[in-house]
This record gives structure tokens, sequence and C-alpha cells, in this order.
């Protein structure tokens, strides 16, 4: 079995970051002879081809793009263990490497992993954002510690993981004051004909939302699609059309998007789950989380008691009035 040469992976490394021969060879304080001849022969011992070229400079490939990141996670380790040595005091961080779906809001991301910040040992986070079945890939080969998404693992993919429960909250609707003054009616028929930003079909909760319109007989005018919730809310932000984030983080999307709730969709339930590869947890920053999730985040949001369609309404006039208000009142001042 042949061993891996790690200066010849650092010069790959170097050379990929500088992105070309000469300028990694100004680093290295090499010829460009000699840094080309160490990549051919990696690339032999490795079996790949690491590096095309793209006009007068290279571009990594596929395999390349894969190498490199392992290099970076094992220099960086390396430049660790170069400061624990000089530093024989310093305390050793425990690295936790936690996955976030797209479709999970990031404000519930941080809620649940702030914790670890705080635990008695010392963590250094790693922090990955994607598609779930790009993160539970690298959660298979032991890249990322955790996944958090918006639903259990999926039973298609060839990937052993278990899927761990972390809340669920009901669905709350906002919208910037200026589109909420445009609207007439109340909730939940002001939705009918009104701009509505949409999950994208990778979010859980897609499916469930487009059935709550069919069954209430409601046809938002769908004028956007996003994947990921950030940037749904800054659209929402911008009064690009309505939309709807969990109920368990409505005061701070409000007051961080500046806009205001307009209604509350409990019999839609947005869940939480922590995937890992262990069934029995026993990772002190895993065990964090699921603790902060279960006894604070969503163990202090209690599903609202369904109500009949006419106290729904009557709630959502209360809380849409007050933009209409305010924008009569612009009006007469702007008159006198």
């Amino acid at each position: 079995m042949a061993s891996l040469n790690y200066k010849h992976l650092r010069y790959f490394w170097m050379v990929a970051k500088c992105g070309a021969i000469a300028r990694a060879c100004e680093q290295l304080h090499l010829t460009p002879q000699a840094v080309s001849g160490q990549l051919r022969e990696l690339e032999e011992s490795l079996g790949v081809e690491l590096f095309r070229r793209v006009g007068r400079g290279l571009e990594l490939t596929g395999a390349g793009r894969r190498i490199l990141s392992y290099a970076d996670e094992i220099f960086a380790i390396g430049d660790e263990l170069l400061e624990v040595a000089r530093d024989q005091t310093m305390t050793q961080s425990l690295p936790f490497a936690v996955g976030i779906a797209d479709s999970v809001a990031k404000s519930v991301a941080l809620r649940l992993v702030e914790p670890v910040l705080h635990l008695p040992e010392a963590v250094r986070l790693i922090f990955r954002e994607g598609r779930l079945t790009g993160l539970l890939a690298d959660l298979a080969v032991h890249r990322l510690d955790m996944v958090i998404a918006d639903r259990p693992m999926p039973a298609n993919l060839n990937v052993r993981g278990y899927s761990h429960p972390l809340g669920e909250s009901d669905l709350t609707v906002f919208g910037a004051p200026g589109l909420l003054a445009t609207l007439n009616g109340r909730f939940p028929a002001l939705l009918n004909g009104a701009p509505f930003l949409m999950p994208g079909d990778d979010v859980a909760i897609r499916l469930r939302l487009e059935q709550w319109f069919e069954a209430s007989r409601l046809h938002p005018r769908i004028v956007g699609e996003f994947d990921d919730s950030a940037l749904l809310k800054s659209f929402g932000q911008a009064g690009a059309g309505l939309f709807v984030a969990p109920t368990a983080i409505a005061a701070y999307v409000s007051d961080q998007y500046r806009v205001q709730a307009i209604g509350r969709i409990d019999s839609i339930a947005e869940q939480l789950f922590a995937i890992t590869t262990e069934r029995r947890l026993s990772h002190p920053a895993i065990v964090a989380v699921i603790q902060e999730a279960r006894d604070k985040v969503f163990g202090a949001i209690k599903r609202a008691p369904r109500r009949s369609a006419k106290a729904s309404q009557a709630a959502a006039e209360t809380a849409v009035k007050p933009a209409r208000s305010r924008a009569r009142s612009r009006s007469s001042g702007d008159a006198s």
C-alpha cells in the first residue's frame, strides 16, 4: 500500500491556493521544474489527475477539489499541533463540525448551537451549510459530527445515520408593513391574490403548505421560491411578498427583519432533527444542542390551540389593523 508523501501534498496545496505554479514557487522558494515534478509524482501515487490546463492557468479537477478539502484539514491540524508544541499550556479544543441544511432557519440553528460555546471543554465550532444530501455524505465519512435538518434521515440514502427529534413549531405568516397596508380583509382570506414567497422544493413544509392553501381554498400569488430560509426572509423584509416562519422564532423574525405577524397556521408543524452516525449520543456538544432544543428553544413553545375560523380571523384582524391605520395616518398627514 502506497504511503502519502506530505511534502508533495504541501506543494499541491500551495499551487491550488496560489492558482499558478509560478506564484507557488515564490512562496516555496523552489523552481517551477521541481514543483511540477513533485506534482506529477503525487498524481501518479494517488492515481488521479489533480489539475487541468485552462489557458495559461491551472484549474482543479473534481478529484483535485476533494483532495484539497482534505489537505486544508490536514494542514490546519498540523498548524494546531505546532501551536501546542510551542505552548504546552495551551488548552486543546474539541472540534465540533455541524452541517446546517439550507432549509433550516439560521436563527434557530444559532440558538441551538450557542450553548456549545459555554461547555466546560474548549470547543472549536466548524459550520458547513448546504443541501441535505451533500451534508449527509460528509456525515457518512465523518467530516461532520451532526447535521441539523427539517426532516429525518431519508430512507433512500445509503448512509448509516440516526435521527434525533429536536422539537417542532407551527407556522406564523409575516409581511412588511408597507405590503400589509395594501391588503384588504382578514386572515386567512387576505392571502387570496396576495404576493407570497414559498419555501423551495427541498423544504419539508412546502408540500404541507400547498395542501393547506388548497384545503382552505386560498390562492396566493406565488412570486418567488427559496431553498434558503434567510434569503426568503430578506425578500420578505423588502416587501416582495408574505412568508411563513416557525412561531418559535416569531419575535426574532419580527425584530430582525422589521416585519409584522399577521396570522398563525397551527395545523402545520415544522420539525427539526439532529442527524448523527451514533444511536447513543456521547459527544458533549451534541448532547448540549439536544438539551437546549428540548428544554428551551422548543420546550417553551406550546402549540396554539385549534381555533375556529371566526376566532382566527378576529385575531388576525387585530394584528393587521395597525399597519393599515398607520398608512391612513400618513396619508392624512401628507394631505395636510
